[in-house]
């Protein structure tokens, strides 16, 4: 039985903004009258950060018949029929929290599985949920848990969990998924409504419009709509929490969810908006908070709002103000820019049993600006038709003033073009920001867990090709070597990457992973500073999911570019008249001989043996347009990840299975010694992984 009292756990739901239920002896059956009345609690039940005594309960039972506040009662039983009650509360809801309850019960059993609900005064009750505690940090059983990101219900349909809850109930309870990691975009900010989509489809997507704002505003020369108000983000938390398939996921598993981009907006950073055809930044602090106050109340994360009270989240008072001035790790100094930052701070960490130590960190609040967002490096690119960045060029923007110890170059050049380097006197790009990059470090190096797991909501393998030995006929690459296909995350982070991963060696930490989204692709491979030329030394192993159902690069690639542009085989090819194979998988993992030649023969032997090896050591393993989910099995001697591919979720799938799939693919590692490199052995366990091994 947990040690912690019930005083220490009354202060923890204070912190934590939720009302506190406490594990009793002896067990009853329930009294509370309960009958199910689901449309009553139209968004569902949900729990979240569970340790090896508590857990997160959340539910939303609005109420339109002009009071401002009411009261829930809440069970938490360990059978399904609650004929043992083990604790139960009642708790209030609010207006001024949209109606949104959060519960933390205390007081539970390590490693156990409980059934919760909740009941208004009328008897009137939720869907019933089904919860579970961590091990206790001693626990020497495996652990398992998935991870997933990106779920556009405007785009697509999220068959992946029905695959996952299918399997999850016919599997052992030892094999059995522990909790889901979320990692971003759990809602689309930006939405279209029915008059910014041609002929209602992008690709061969039926676009939805489930969400309408109260008040919103357009964007990106209308192409979209985007939040204006509270109320605009918690519209999008009622319209996607309503989706059958994300509504069984919550009432399943506890979710340890971390935003990315969208849950506050698609191209911000720090309380920054950015649109595409937008001159200059618009100052959004009164929306970072509100962003963050919707999440705050539809998540339930052990997160402290700074001043908060048991039932709502207390807003900062910010203005919209221009931030100007930058310290020298890149954060705003602009007051009212703070202040939305501080106004919920989510990176924290979760231990799960012996074998996991989960670090989660946020890309997007400290994140310095992106280097390349500088109108004054358009020049260099003017006419360029390849679409690839200089590994040397971005070596040079994300350094700084840092770059070749000291002495970056006066001027950036890209071919015979040349524009002053505008990052010479400025720090090196910061993705975590100084204060959150000193906790992740001393938790990293603190961490006793036999694997020690980064939760990052954005990607760290670089984004590598090599248009070094593109043919002349496909176009003339000016850069000195290799390129990169795509900036903006982890994978072209060099300076921190590096900074991060020499801790880990440093240190002597074994068992590092990183798991990541955000790429709307799979990819699995190594954690390495840098690639040949320079030497090649993996710390970890680093791990992408693919998108749930949002869509990606491979099919952008198949609708935008024609079958008469000469580029289109690195990307996408039919040779022999076939259905589209996904060239560019070939052309991350191989490089552009590979792509071109299963372009055109259709033979992956052939292909495979045209392969770049100095191109990606770092890789074992890219499927650009992958969909679904990955899951993750750890114990003392072995990391295993799989990742669950599904077919392209352009219809809700009405199979109990959520359809069939595309194929699962089993990473196995080894747990290394401090001085070893990790080694991946990779298994293709059902259906065709195609190009992307």
């Amino acid at each position: 039985m947990p040690s912690v009292g019930r005083r220490e756990f009354l202060k923890l739901s204070v912190a934590l903004g939720a009302s506190l239920a406490w594990g009793c002896t002896p067990v009853r059956p329930s009294s509370s009258g309960w009958r199910e009345r689901r449309d009553l609690y139209p968004q569902g039940v949900a729990s979240g950060d569970p340790d090896d005594s508590s857990v997160l309960l959340w539910t939303r039972r609005p109420y339109a018949d002009g009071r401002d506040n009411a009261t829930l009662h809440v069970e938490v039983a360990d059978d399904p029929a609650f004929t043992r009650v083990v604790a139960k509360t009642t708790a209030r809801v609010q207006a001024g929290s949209d109606w949104t309850c959060r519960v933390l019960v205390g007081h539970l059993q390590s490693a156990r599985e409980y059934w919760y609900r909740f009941v208004d005064e009328e008897g009137n009750g939720s869907r019933i949920g089904r919860t579970l505690t961590a091990p206790a940090p001693d626990d020497p059983r495996p652990s398992r848990f998935a991870f997933v990101s990106c779920q556009d219900i405007c785009e697509g349909y999220l068959n992946a969990y029905r695959r996952m809850i299918y399997e999850d109930e016919r599997a052992t309870p030892e094999e059995r998924i522990g909790f889901v990691l979320h990692l971003g975009d759990f809602i689309y900010e930006v939405v279209q409504y029915p008059d910014q989509v041609k002929d209602g489809h992008r690709y061969d997507r039926r676009i939805t419009f489930p969400v309408k704002f109260p008040k919103g505003k357009i964007v990106a020369k209308n192409r979209f709509w985007a939040p204006d108000s509270l109320d605009d983000y918690r519209a999008l938390y009622h319209a996607y929490l309503q989706d059958p398939e994300l509504q069984d996921a919550r009432a399943r598993w506890p979710f340890v969810a971390m935003w990315d981009n969208h849950e506050f907006s698609w191209q911000g950073w720090q309380s920054i908006q950015e649109f595409p055809g937008t001159e200059g930044w618009v100052p959004a602090q009164t929306l970072k908070v509100a962003a963050n106050q919707a999440w705050f109340e539809y998540q339930p994360a052990r997160v402290l709002p700074p001043g908060s009270t048991l039932d709502v989240f207390t807003a900062p008072h910010v203005v919209d103000t221009l931030v100007k001035e930058f310290d020298d790790d890149g954060l705003g100094t602009e007051p009212n820019n703070r202040a939305a930052i501080d106004s919920l701070i989510a990176y924290r960490a979760l231990r799960w049993g012996r074998h996991i130590d989960l670090l989660i960190t946020d890309q997007h609040s400290f994140r310095s600006r992106d280097p390349g967002s500088h109108d004054e490096i358009n020049p260099l690119f003017a006419d360029d038709t390849l679409g690839f960045v200089p590994e040397e060029l971005w070596a040079q923007l994300d350094a700084g003033r840092d770059y070749a110890d000291g002495h970056p170059p006066a001027t950036l050049s890209f071919g015979d073009k040349s524009v002053a380097n505008y990052r010479a006197g400025e720090a090196p790009q910061t993705v975590l920001g100084a204060k959150q990059k000193a906790w992740f470090l001393e938790r990293l190096r603190g961490a006793k867990a036999t694997w020690k797991i980064w939760g990052n909501s954005l990607g760290t393998p670089d984004w590598r090709v090599d248009p070094q030995h593109l043919p002349p006929a496909l176009g003339t690459w000016s850069g000195a070597g290799y390129g990169l296909m795509a900036t903006g995350d982890w994978g072209s982070t060099y300076r921190e990457r590096a900074e991060i991963f020499d801790a880990v060696r440093d240190a002597g930490i074994t068992g590092f992973a990183i798991v990541a989204g955000d790429r709307h692709s799979f990819w699995a491979g190594y954690a390495a500073k840098a690639l040949p030329p320079a030497a090649f030394e993996p710390v970890g192993v680093t791990f992408v999911g693919g998108s749930l159902c949002s869509p990606g690069m491979v099919e952008a690639n198949e609708h935008n570019l024609k079958a008469d542009n000469p580029l289109r085989p690195l990307y996408v090819a039919n040779p022999g008249g076939g259905p589209p194979q996904a060239t560019v998988n070939l052309l991350m993992h191989h490089g552009v001989r590979s792509a071109l030649e299963f372009a055109s023969s259709g033979d992956l032997q052939k292909a495979r043996a045209l392969r770049n090896p100095d191109l990606a050591p770092h890789l074992s393993f890219v499927d650009m347009g992958g969909h679904g989910y990955a899951t993750v099995r750890v114990d003392a001697r072995t990391m295993v990840t799989e990742f669950v591919c599904i077919p392209r979720p352009i219809e809700r799938s009405t199979r109990a299975d959520g359809g069939p799939l595309r194929y699962r693919v089993r990473h196995e590692v080894a747990l290394w010694r401090a001085g070893e490199k990790p080694q991946m052995r990779q298994v293709v366990v059902e259906g065709d992984a195609g190009l992307s091994v």
